[in-house]
């Protein structure tokens, strides 16, 4: 299982167009909205280049795992590449962890490269804060990987793509990424796992402390995927 995952992880770090989608999009995406605000705050008084650091974070750290993990699967499955694993001594269930585990792991040039962009704009955290945050995200980044490989598994090859996409972009939207989510929006927000994502990394802001509630969200979510994708991969298994 360990070769597994560093073949998965070497094969994604060469993909070019991960390089471009998942790390240097959301980091330039991030650049684009703190000029768009000047150095002021966002709604709630938060100020804008510590919200969209942590919002273009997750957002490439999910574009990493739920796009990469469900579309490779899918390919995988086309091709007959996941029928010839089963023919091998390895486990189904070693299968979905290595692809679970490779994809988190790959979040982390995504999350890195935006704090970076973010020290240098002036976000000031202790080092503590910094690690705290860092290891929060990549954490939280292995529920999207679970969701992931269980798309991967429940799509056609030919129609992943467009409904990774929908499901992506619509947890973002609702999720806090693009804007604050207040209101009665806030109250549907709770059953989305990016919006919970984002709110791992309130503790940072003065007053905060972790927020428990979105860490027990992100566990259920994660325990609920990861049991879609090993009910998808024994379904997969007896209709190979």
């Amino acid at each position: 299982m360990t070769t597994l995952i560093q073949l998965e992880i070497m094969r994604t770090l060469r993909n070019k167009r991960y390089l471009l989608f998942t790390v240097l999009y959301p980091a330039l995406l991030y650049v684009f909205f703190i000029s768009a605000y000047d150095g002021g705050n966002v709604a709630g008084g938060i100020p804008a280049k510590s919200y969209f650091m942590v919002s273009m974070a997750t957002f490439g750290a999910v574009g990493a795992v739920l796009t990469g993990s469900a579309q490779r699967i899918s390919l995988e499955r086309k091709s007959g590449w996941v029928r010839q694993l089963r023919l091998t001594a390895l486990p189904g269930r070693a299968y979905t962890v290595a692809k679970i585990a490779s994809c988190a792991v790959t979040t982390l040039p995504a999350i890195l490269i935006v704090f970076a962009i973010g020290a240098i704009e002036g976000v000031s955290l202790s080092a503590a804060q910094w690690l705290g945050l860092a290891g929060a995200l990549w954490l939280g980044s292995f529920v999207f990987a679970a969701l992931g490989v269980a798309l991967g598994y429940a799509a056609q090859p030919d129609a992943v793509q467009p409904i990774v996409m929908i499901v992506y972009m619509l947890m973002a939207l609702f999720g806090g990424t693009w804007f604050p989510v207040s209101g009665s929006l806030k109250n549907f927000a709770q059953f989305n796992p990016v919006y919970l994502y984002n709110q791992l990394a309130t503790f940072v802001q003065p007053g905060h402390s972790l927020n428990t509630a979105a860490v027990a969200g992100m566990a259920g979510f994660l325990v609920a995927f990861v049991a879609a994708a090993a009910y998808l991969y024994r379904k997969d298994t007896k209709t190979a």
